[in-house]
């Protein structure tokens, strides 16, 4: 098996399952981890290509199968290793609910909204101030949602860690990078808190990082990555088609 990634909230999703399958005693086959440095564009590359036609992170081939989409690949390993991050029985259903959620909204919401934070200073501030304020008030209302679910749960499904978690959490977890204040909703802090404690999240958000930067980058890692995301969100990338 093969995993093709970079260290982002979509490809921390899929390393964070791999770790969390090891703690619930599956035991997988070795797992090659290929690096797709998107700073220097190598998701434009063939070999990537022929993994992810999207051409974004992550991807996986196992045999003659290859996976695009991070929800795609969750529930693929989810399905391929049972275990309780994805119930047997009819109760699934509201996991997969919940990371449809997250992959539909969370995802393009707090994507968006770091983009016009962080990666698009060439674009006059007269031209963001709408789309920071739509992104901006649509990420307030779905960690509004994510609040009201989380009432009397240790997990966003009740009391069992879910592909649904991790898919929400390496998103909301970086809400001071996207600058999306999570602080007025207590749930969700302490639900934040509750997943990071865990040492399959802790060894799946370790990729790509030395220990010391896992919950705090660095100058030249903040550097890098608002450098990198810049030519990524940018215009002339779209137009041309990478």
């Amino acid at each position: 098996m093969e995993l093709w990634t970079y260290a982002t909230p979509n490809g921390w999703k899929v390393t964070i399952m791999l770790e969390e399958l090891k703690e619930a005693g599956v035991d997988l086959p070795p797992v090659e981890i290929r690096t797709v440095d998107i700073m220097n564009r190598e998701q434009f590359e063939a070999e990537f290509t022929a993994v992810s036609p999207n051409q974004k992170i992550p991807g996986l081939r196992d045999g003659n199968r290859t996976l695009m989409e991070s929800g795609a690949i969750l529930l693929y390993l989810a399905e391929k290793y049972p275990s309780p991050l994805l119930p047997q029985d009819d109760s699934k259903w509201e996991v997969i609910q919940w990371l449809f959620w997250q992959m539909a909204g969370v995802g393009p919401t707090f994507g968006n909204k770091l983009s016009y934070t962080r990666y698009m200073d060439d674009v006059p501030a007269e031209q963001k101030a709408h789309p920071l304020k739509r992104f901006t008030a649509e990420a307030q209302r779905l960690l509004r949602v994510l609040e009201k679910q989380l009432e009397r749960k240790d997990f966003i499904c009740g009391d069992d860690f879910t592909i649904a978690d991790i898919a929400c959490f390496p998103w909301v977890r970086g809400w001071k990078w996207s600058k999306i204040d999570i602080t007025g909703h207590a749930n969700v802090v302490a639900w934040v808190k509750r997943v990071r404690a865990r040492p399959g999240v802790d060894r799946g958000l370790s990729y790509g990082f030395s220990q010391d930067e896992v919950d705090q980058w660095s100058d030249k890692t903040k550097q890098q990555y608002a450098s990198g995301g810049a030519s990524i969100a940018s215009n002339e990338s779209i137009d041309s088609g990478g």
